[in-house]
C-alpha cells in the first residue's frame, strides 16, 4: 500500500471542481468546503463534479447504476481510466435529504456528515472500496485520518 502524500505534495495536486445543485435542501456545503474536503482526500490532480441532489434523483441514479430502488447517501462515478496515474476524473453525487436524515439519526452535525461522505466518494474515485473486510478497514482508517486532520470527529465512533 502506498503512503499518503505529505501536505506539500497534496498542495501541488490541482483540483478542477464543478458543483451542481439540484435540490433546495437546507444546509448544503459551499464550494469552498467541498474543495477543502476533496483536496484533503485526493492523492493526485483531479477534475470532479459534485452534484447535490434530492431524493427522487438519488433514487433514480441508484436504481439505474446499482439496481437498488432507494435513494442512497453517496454515489461515485469514475471516468477516463481514473485508477491510473493520470488526472483523476469523476462525479460524486450526494443526496442531501438522505445525508440530513442520517446525520440526525446518528447524532452527527450535517457538515461533518457531508465532509465524511464527500471524502468517502473521493476515495472511491481513487480506487478504494469496502467490499472485503480488510479493504473496508483500510478505507475507514483513511477516512478517520483525513477527517481528523480537518478537525472532524471519528464518523465511525459508536458504530457496533
Amino acid at each position: 500500500m502506498s503512503e499518503r502524500k505529505t501536505k506539500p505534495e497534496r498542495d501541488a495536486a490541482k483540483l478542477a471542481l464543478t458543483v451542481q445543485t439540484a435540490t433546495r435542501s437546507p444546509g448544503l456545503p459551499t464550494k469552498a468546503q467541498l474543495r477543502r474536503w476533496l483536496s484533503a482526500a485526493l492523492e493526485r490532480s483531479a477534475a470532479i463534479t459534485v452534484r447535490l441532489v434530492g431524493t427522487a434523483e438519488g433514487r433514480r441514479l441508484n436504481l439505474a447504476y446499482r439496481d437498488c430502488d432507494y435513494a442512497t447517501n453517496v454515489l461515485s462515478f469514475g471516468y477516463c481510466g481514473s485508477r491510473q496515474k493520470q488526472t483523476l476524473a469523476g462525479d460524486i453525487v450526494l443526496c442531501a435529504p438522505v445525508l440530513r436524515r442520517e446525520a440526525r439519526a446518528q447524532g452527527k452535525t450535517l457538515v461533518a456528515h457531508f465532509a465524511h461522505l464527500t471524502i468517502h466518494g473521493a476515495l472511491h474515485l481513487e480506487g478504494h472500496d469496502h467490499q472485503r473486510p480488510r479493504a473496508a478497514a483500510r478505507m475507514e482508517a483513511l477516512e478517520r485520518k483525513i477527517l481528523a486532520r480537518l478537525g472532524f470527529p471519528d464518523p465511525y465512533e459508536g458504530d457496533a
